[in-house]
């Protein structure tokens, strides 16, 4: 695969730290959405979160 991937005229060189931040920022924007909606949850009437629309 390496000498396949030789072959191209443009390469470029990624850290490792590309991949850590993608990764890293995805968990965040996951855990701040989860937090936001469980917050938000919890605030709210027991009753109307459990009752269907």
């Amino acid at each position: 695969m390496n000498k396949w991937l030789q072959d191209f005229a443009y390469r470029i060189n990624i850290s490792w730290w590309f991949f850590a931040l993608a990764g890293g920022s995805a968990i965040a924007i996951a855990l701040l959405t989860v937090s936001y909606h469980s917050i938000r949850a919890a605030r709210r009437n027991p009753v109307k979160n459990i009752r269907p629309y």
